[in-house]
């Protein structure tokens, strides 16, 4: 089944990106169910997992019924970001404002066409399986099971994903400027060509191929929110077609998340240059921006920008722009010194 957003003029003038820590949090939660998923995140999976099982009057059966046997999650969990980074708090104090009614419809219409998960069902009442009774009594017991939801995914995220979040956000934002790149030189056709085989952008349509859905959805003035996403192992609109045209995506360079800095293996290089700057050489056999060296060093790029600095004024790193970022890349020098280090 296909979901295709229709854009204007005026919508893709208005296609923005944004970053999302609840997104990525809730999207988390189908990995730590299907380990098959996605093997990039085994590591991951099995931290969180010990981690987890260290806490005392932590529902994970609850909080794991969020997702449903086809993997998808409840709308109302992933609100559409109004700003470019918002928090996890202020993002959860949306949710935890979300009405009764559209918690129960979306709890509901996640699980179709099969019942909510007994962890679920006790709260939502028996009586709200018929869809004729949504608006009857119950929202009582609604807003317990959505502030419970809320405390659970705070602990979640405290354990499973805040940890993370700064190497998380440097891989996002360094697939952002490749994309907003993408968008300047080809316009929407090309910013979708390599996002995922699922997408096609024709004639001011995006086809968002392999849904489990069929609608049609009419930005009208709204614009595209784009979310680049660690977790998301295809493309992911809302399951409602009445929102504003929201698409989750994976990003680029999810692979190398959770490797490990190179070790340097050249004791003359690093007693030269110092540890840091030996790492940043062997990692400069191809050209990188000082966003990516910071992601994959898990350090601040600042921190690299000083150590770039001087092996640029020493001639061991060479330097050039690419659009809106710069791109480094080891010298010919720099192999020599480092005796081919990073060959």
């Amino acid at each position: 089944m296909v979901i295709t957003f229709e854009l204007g003029v005026e919508d893709l003038a208005d296609t923005r990106f944004a970053l999302s820590p609840l997104n990525e949090t809730v999207l988390s939660l189908r990995v730590l169910r299907e380990p098959g998923l996605s093997a990039l995140h085994l590591p991951w999976r099995r931290s969180v997992l010990r981690s987890l099982g260290e806490l005392d009057g932590f529902d994970s059966g609850l909080l794991l019924s969020l997702v449903a046997s086809r993997r998808t999650v409840p709308d109302f969990l992933t609100p559409r970001p109004e700003v470019f980074a918002p928090t996890f708090e202020e993002e959860l104090a949306v949710v935890r404002r979300t009405a009764p009614a559209v918690v129960r419809r979306d709890l509901l219409d996640t699980h179709l066409p099969d019942p909510p998960p007994e962890p679920l069902r006790s709260a939502l009442d028996r009586a709200a399986l018929d869809r004729a009774a949504l608006d009857r009594a119950g929202d009582a017991a609604v807003r317990r099971l959505r502030d419970a939801l809320c405390e659970l995914l705070r602990r979640y995220w405290e354990i499973a994903v805040r940890p993370e979040w700064p190497g998380m956000r440097l891989l996002l934002e360094a697939d952002m400027t490749y994309r907003a790149r993408r968008l300047a030189l080809g316009g929407a056709r090309l910013l979708f060509a390599d996002m995922h085989p699922s997408l096609r952008w024709h004639r001011g349509v995006l086809h968002i191929a392999d849904m489990i859905g069929r609608h049609h959805v009419l930005a009208s003035g709204r614009g595209l929110l784009l979310l680049p996403s660690v977790f998301a192992h295809k493309p992911a609109p809302p399951l409602s077609p009445d929102g504003a045209p929201t698409l989750a995506y994976p990003c680029r360079g999810v692979a190398t998340l959770w490797s490990r800095p190179p070790v340097v293996e050249a004791p003359a290089l690093t007693a030269l240059v110092g540890a840091a700057k030996a790492r940043l050489l062997t990692m400069l056999d191809e050209p990188l921006a000082t966003v990516e060296l910071a992601r994959r060093l898990r350090v601040t790029p600042s921190a690299v920008s000083q150590h770039l600095r001087v092996l640029h004024a020493n001639g061991l790193v060479a330097r050039a722009r690419d659009g809106r970022q710069v791109l480094y890349r080891r010298t010919s020098l720099g192999d020599r010194l480092g005796g081919g280090v990073g060959e």
